[in-house]
Formats: C-alpha cells, sequence, structure tokens
C-alpha cells in the first residue's frame, strides 16, 4: 500500500484491498495540503466508476462531490495525479480568491481503456493517434499482413494480422464498458464476423464505418446472420457525430467525441440519429 494509502483496519482500506484484489477500477483521494474548517490533511475518498456511493469524506460534502466526479475521470483514463480546490470543491482560480487552496492527490488503479481498432485504412491512423491522445491502449487488426504493420501504425501499442473472429475468442472477455470497438472496414467478409463477435463482448462502444447506403446493407447481413435487434441497436453506425467531418483527422474526432459523449451520457448529434449525406 502507498504512503497515501488508507490506514490498515479502517472501513476504507478494508474496502480498498477488496478492489485491488478483485481487480475493480478505484481511485482513492487524499488531501495532501491544506486545511479549512473540517478538511485535513490525510482526508480520504474512495471512488469506483459502479454506482456505489464514495467511501469516507474529505470534509466537506460538495468537495466530496467535485473530487468524486474528478476521480471517475482520472479513473477512466488510468491516471493519477494532484489536483487544486477551494475548500468547497471550487475549481476555477477567480473562485479561489481569498480561499485556501485544497491539493488532493487522486490515485487510480486501473488498466488504460481499450480500444480495437479493425481495418488497416488511412482512417485508422488518424484515429489511432486520437485514441492515444485520451489514454486509450491501441489494437489494430486486419487480415492483410501487408496492410497491417507496426510501420504504417506506429502510434499503436499492438498490431495484429488475423481476423477477427480469433482474436475476439483470445481476447474478447478482457473488453469491458470503458473499452472501444471501431469497425472501419468496408468488406462484409470482415466487419460482419467484426460486429459479431464485437456484439459478443460488454463492449462499451461499437462503432461501425460506412455511408448510409453501405449501414443498411451491412443491418440487412446482420440480420441475415443472426443478430437481433438488440445487437443492432448496440452499434454506432453510421460511425461518429455529426460535424460534417471530411478528413481522416476530421472524422476521427467525431468518432472520439462520440465515444466520450457515450460514456457521459449526454446526448449529442450522432450520425447514427441523423438523416440525410454524411458528407455536405
Amino acid at each position: 500500500m502507498s504512503a497515501t494509502g488508507p490506514e490498515r483496519g479502517s472501513p476504507i482500506f478494508d474496502r480498498y484491498s477488496a478492489l485491488l484484489r478483485e481487480e475493480v477500477p478505484v481511485a482513492l483521494a487524499t488531501v495532501i495540503e491544506g486545511t479549512s474548517g473540517d478538511i485535513e490533511v490525510g482526508a480520504k475518498l474512495l471512488v469506483t466508476t459502479d454506482g456505489t456511493a464514495p467511501l469516507g469524506s474529505l470534509g466537506h460534502p460538495e468537495l466530496d462531490r467535485v473530487v468524486a466526479r474528478d476521480a471517475i475521470a482520472e479513473l477512466e483514463a488510468a491516471r493519477s495525479g494532484v489536483r487544486s480546490y477551494g475548500p468547497e470543491g471550487q475549481t476555477t482560480p477567480e473562485d479561489l480568491i481569498d480561499q485556501p487552496t485544497i491539493r488532493i492527490f487522486v490515485e487510480s488503479h486501473a488498466p488504460p481503456p481499450q480500444m480495437w481498432i479493425f481495418g488497416a485504412v488511412d482512417f485508422t491512423a488518424a484515429l489511432a493517434r486520437v485514441a492515444k491522445v485520451l489514454g486509450y491502449r491501441v489494437t489494430v487488426c486486419d487480415a492483410r499482413e501487408v496492410f497491417a504493420t507496426k510501420r504504417r501504425f506506429p502510434m499503436a501499442d499492438a498490431v495484429r494480422v488475423t481476423w477477427p473472429t480469433p482474436i475476439f475468442e483470445e481476447l474478447g472477455s478482457e473488453l469491458g464498458p470503458r473499452d472501444a470497438v471501431c469497425i472501419l472496414t468496408h468488406d462484409p467478409k470482415f466487419d460482419v464476423p467484426a460486429v459479431q463477435g464485437a456484439l459478443a463482448t460488454r463492449a462499451g462502444y461499437i462503432g461501425v464505418m460506412g455511408s448510409r447506403t453501405t449501414h443498411d446493407r451491412r443491418m440487412q447481413r446482420l440480420a441475415e446472420v443472426g443478430v437481433d435487434q438488440a445487437g443492432l441497436d448496440r452499434l454506432m453506425s453510421p460511425i461518429g457525430l455529426d460535424l460534417g467531418a471530411r478528413t481522416p483527422e476530421e472524422t476521427a474526432v467525431s468518432i472520439c467525441a462520440e465515444i466520450i459523449a457515450a460514456r457521459t451520457g449526454k446526448g449529442v448529434p450522432s450520425l447514427k440519429d441523423s438523416s440525410g449525406p454524411i458528407h455536405s
């Protein structure tokens, strides 16, 4: 246990230890500098992403609320770091005038979220770059050995030359709600098994690239191979937000923005929910 960890025998320690043993994502927020009212150095708040209430307190309910929110964001990106607040959770410099600064260390314990990108195409390189900025561990997968190379995708953590089914059978159980699968191919022999494999996982986001005509044809093929309506409803297709993206880089931003919106529950304009041409 780190120097900032809770004391052995405390309820927080017991819960923290259990979550670590179970490899459940968890963040521990600790006051490391600054005191005000009931806020003391060493106060702790244990935060998870499963919807349960945080355990412990930093000394003020509003500070607890804001730090818990920020800790979840750090946890989803698998980052640890120090953040500064006012005694009631103020976060902007103008709010901290004449207020003591409370410095809090947020220690995250979670593997980075994964993004699996199927299809070694031009859009893949741009998406992989943006995903890495957001903290994803990126795997590029394509059955064509000449295209799926580390030289073409140096930003990827792994490049796999394989059809979709084997990689999902081997590693699909690792994918969870924080993870994303992006299918950028237009070949039914590849994208249909990729969609089927993705739907068999707990991945929180499954996006599929293509025009609206390609999307309609793909939906028909998926229904023919037995994908039910609940599965079809999980697909974000056409992939990305309705931003009018044209270049691979702009498309990558629209995809990652849609992933963020899906995670946060914000109602934003996805291409899936709009009509008309994708490119104006």
